[in-house]
């Protein structure tokens, strides 16, 4: 199995992915401006703990879907959409 595939078989990582692909409107007090969104709100949203949601949060980085930013004390997420595309057209292609 890809490893990208692993990471989607969890139905909160799916989630995530599909909150952050607009996080203006399912983040709506976040101020992303280009960031992504924080961890904090994202553990919120799921309501999971804070160790969980960073597990998640983890496996769809090493898989590609996720870029992260660190400033300061906090570390924000967003989508590498480029990668997604490729995973998908990779799916497409030999599927």
């Amino acid at each position: 199995m890809l490893p990208e595939c692993k990471a989607l078989a969890n139905e909160t990582r799916l989630r995530i992915l599909e909150w952050l692909k607009d996080p203006a409107t399912s983040f709506p007090a976040a101020d992303t401006a280009g960031l992504g969104v924080c961890v904090g709100l994202i553990q919120q949203k799921a309501g999971t703990s804070a160790s969980t949601v960073s597990a998640h949060l983890a496996i769809l980085q090493r898989a590609g879907f996720l870029l992260a930013t660190r400033q300061g004390q906090w570390t924000y997420y967003r989508r590498d959409e480029d990668r997604i595309r490729a995973f998908t057209e990779r799916l497409h292609r030999d599927l």
